[in-house]
């Protein structure tokens, strides 16, 4: 990566979460949640600053205490139950632009809820998208090989019917789109509303863990017994 390109991570953490109240600052592993994905996105060496927009002031102060950069609360207009992620990723970003008067390359987007990121995923995004112009994003997925099946209105069919069943190692994979995980974006692509672009590379996990999403107490818990106990096992 081109050391004069600019990168801001963004992680979005709203304060009125319904299923896990007050997850972004419920303990795991000692640790406030959001304290886990700052590290992530400090511990990669790739972000030039790594902004949490919240509209909660309990959370601006961790976030800020565990080197996150919190130079505005969000709009509580874009902090609601049915706000999407894609206005609040533009927020930031071209709020932060205007009031640092500096524009940013590529954007990572991070969620505080995806703890289990495989080792230099953040990097290695930036890193695709920063060496390869023709791309748009760069995102972390999961590789599996199950069938998918979706209903429609005159029955049941198959998401992907290309696939044909068979032994697993013959079958083409699909992959589960992880951009909470890590996602790298352009930065004009964010700044149009889009969190990802149209041109996109994705970097295939089949890391389990990965499937964890912690929006809930049993989240919380199985995530909790993993950083704690899975030492042992592995």
């Amino acid at each position: 990566m081109n050391l004069k390109t600019k990168v801001l991570a963004i992680i979005p953490a709203r304060g009125g979460s319904k299923g896990l109240l007050k997850k972004n600052v419920r303990l795991l592993a000692g640790r406030p949640l959001i304290a886990h994905t700052i590290q992530h996105a400090l511990e990669s060496g790739v972000c030039s600053t790594v902004l949490v927009s919240t509209e909660d002031q309990e959370i601006a102060d961790i976030a800020t205490e565990y080197g996150a950069t919190v130079p505005f609360l969000r709009p509580l207009e874009l902090a609601t139950d049915m706000t999407p992620t894609e206005p609040v990723l533009q927020h930031a970003l071209v709020t932060y632009e205007h009031q640092i008067d500096e524009q940013f390359d590529i954007v990572v987007f991070l969620q505080t809820t995806d703890v289990f990121r495989p080792t230099g995923i953040i990097r290695s995004c930036v890193n695709r998208l920063a060496s390869n112009e023709a791309l748009d994003s760069v995102f972390s997925a999961y590789k599996t090989h199950k069938n998918f099946w979706r209903q429609t209105p005159d029955g049941w069919c198959r998401l992907a019917p290309e696939l044909s069943y068979g032994p697993r190692q013959t079958r083409e994979p699909l992959y589960r789109e992880d951009t909470g995980i890590a996602c790298a974006t352009r930065a004009q692509i964010i700044r149009e509303g889009r969190r990802v672009g149209d041109s996109v590379e994705i970097i295939a996990s089949d890391d389990p863990k990965t499937a964890i999403d912690i929006h809930d107490e049993f989240d919380l818990w199985i995530a909790e017994k993993i950083l704690m106990e899975w030492k042992n096992f592995s």
